[in-house]
């Protein structure tokens, strides 16, 4: 790469000023800085956890001393670290360990992985894990019989790969009294059989009822899944990311006792803001405990200062909120438009209070009625308090109403992105296009249309629910086609396709902005050293190529706390 006719920002003063050499100090780039130009250098000096020098190689030659670690890029790109804006480490983490279905696809393979685990855990008094697709059953619906054949004397709940449904054994579903005469939860649904009978699916709040039976991971087996989570997130380029809930939520244990005993123990080397849960079936009552809790996990590199409201569930199993019906299977209309957990005169008044208090709100808003619910809210904390500097954001957006797109831009609502679910697969084409009709069906994961009306967009995975790897993630959003798809896979939605310079401006200032840490996300004198060395410039290459680029170092404040075999 011809470095001579890459733009570079002059050193400032200010960005060579300090006592001694630097610490750290990268060479031989390319090095994109993500600035609002775009800007391009070839090396950086890093003194302390802060960038002290951007431009060329000549600029930082005076700041190499002899304890001075230099980095050769020898070509390949240096990045600001990515940072997830929405995502769930402890329960990924501990999923890791207990009987995780994710690597597996089909039916037979998780026979097997479920008896494997059985087998192998003869102690454990319930079988738990999850990571399976609903693709591998009809109308992803797995029974309880499955597990019966495989599980008779234990109860087993395992959820699914989205984290919205959970399927149970028998005994499990004894074991929290379940029967054809248990009433639906407001806020989720007991799937039945044609004689009314369970079985064995519980989707959204019916999870609970099962969940809530499972004997809580001690504080020992979570924080042993955060630090599990957190090396496989450095691996994949993250520095810092937003806990989608910190709290209790349904069948979950809360992860906050995780973090801040790794933070006490200064082993949280990522930078973290938590997004405390708002429990839907409580109210107003719950803002002065928030208010609590934001400033007694607030410390170090943990920051509590959002609060998620899950307005919504999912289009697979027709939980999410639309504005008009789902279709049936034969195509017609049903009588379901999905569930708004909140009421949405209540969301615009709590969402309000929680503004005026100086919270982020971070929703879960996947169907158009949902998203339009949630920026409704945000309009109306916009009317009542002013433009403040809280940054709401909307996670998900399968579909978005076209009259809602541009609102996100005028409100100052974050769009935040899970990219990896913008393409053609099984759960898309045979669970979710034929119940949502042609028209609707065009309206899924807007990102080009968001990026064209001015809309600032972060980007995150939801691991467990997907990957966490930025870079797969990248892929997707610029090629609208999951990494190695067969060659007659078409692309979803084209004109949905963003460049690759903004898909990493949404993974890196995008989500930055998202979760207030406005000295990161960019390479600039001054901004905290939290970088990544890729193994190659993946604008240099085919777009079908994205994913192909690796990870070969993570910095973390100038830190080095990931490193491959062969960086």
């Amino acid at each position: 790469m011809d470095l001579s006719t890459t733009a570079a920002p002059e050193p400032t003063p200010e960005a060579v000023t300090g006592d001694g050499p630097a610490d750290l100090v990268f060479v031989s780039g390319p090095v994109h800085t993500v600035d609002a130009a775009r800007t391009r250098a070839s090396a950086v000096a890093v003194r302390g956890d802060r960038i002290v020098a951007v431009g060329h190689d000549a600029d930082v030659q005076g700041l190499i001393g002899p304890a001075t670690d230099v980095v050769d890029l020898r070509g390949k790109l240096l990045v600001p670290g990515f940072q997830d804006a929405h995502i769930h480490p402890v329960g990924g983490g501990l999923e890791l360990a207990l009987c995780d279905l994710s690597a597996a696809e089909t039916a037979a393979a998780y026979r097997d992985l479920i008896s494997a685990y059985a087998a192998a855990h003869p102690e454990a008094a319930w079988i738990t894990g999850g990571g399976w697709s609903l693709e591998a059953f009809p109308g992803g619906m797995p029974n309880r019989e499955f597990l019966d054949a495989l599980v008779p004397d234990r109860p087993v709940f395992l959820v699914n790969r989205d984290h919205h449904g959970g399927w149970a054994n028998s005994r499990a579903l004894e074991r929290a009294g379940i029967t054809a005469r248990t009433p639906d939860p407001a806020d989720g649904r007991i799937e039945r059989d044609a004689d009314g009978h369970p079985t064995g699916m519980l989707q959204e709040g019916a999870m609970q009822l099962v969940g809530d039976l499972i004997p809580a991971a001690t504080l020992a087996e979570q924080t042993a899944g955060l630090l599990r989570a957190q090396r496989l997130l450095h691996a994949y380029g993250v520095t810092a990311w937003q806990d989608a809930m910190l709290g209790r939520g349904p069948g979950t244990a809360d992860p906050a006792p995780a973090y801040t005993a790794i933070r006490d123990d200064g082993k949280l080397t990522a930078r973290v803001t938590g997004a405390l849960w708002w429990e839907r079936s409580r109210g107003l009552e719950q803002i002065p405990e928030l208010i609590a809790r934001r400033k007694e996990l607030t410390g170090g590199r943990l920051r509590a200062t959002s609060v998620k409201i899950m307005q919504d569930g999912i289009a697979e199993n027709h939980t999410a909120a639309m504005l008009t019906p789902y279709l049936t299977a034969c195509g017609c209309t049903s009588d379901n438009s999905g569930i708004s957990f909140i009421d949405p005169e209540d969301l615009r008044t709590y969402v309000t209070l929680l503004d005026a208090e100086g919270f982020q709100v971070h929703f879960h808003a996947l169907g158009d009625r949902a998203v339009r619910e949630a920026l409704d809210a945000v309009e109306a904390a916009r009317r009542t308090n002013g433009w403040r500097d809280t940054r709401p954001h909307l996670a998900h957006l399968q579909v978005v109403h076209p009259d809602d797109v541009p609102r996100f831009r005028k409100l100052g609502a974050t769009a935040n992105i899970q990219a990896l679910w913008a393409a053609h697969e099984p759960q898309m084409d045979e669970l979710t296009i034929p119940f949502l009709g042609t028209e609707r069906a065009a309206w899924q994961y807007p990102f080009g249309d968001l990026l064209r009306s001015g809309a600032t967009l972060a980007a995150g995975s939801d691991w467990p629910v997907s990957s966490p790897d930025p870079i797969a993630a990248l892929h997707v959003a610029v090629n609208r086609r999951v990494p190695d798809s067969p060659p007659s896979t078409p692309v979803f939605l084209p004109e949905q396709r963003i460049d690759l310079g903004s898909a990493l401006a949404a993974y890196t200032a995008g989500s930055a902005y998202a979760n207030h840490l406005d000295d990161t996300g960019t390479i600039q004198p001054g901004k905290l050293a939290d970088l990544v060395v890729l193994d190659r410039d993946p604008f240099d290459g085919p777009a079908g190529e994205i994913a192909a680029t690796r990870v070969l170092q993570t910095f973390v404040g100038g830190s080095r706390v990931y490193a491959a075999e062969d960086a």
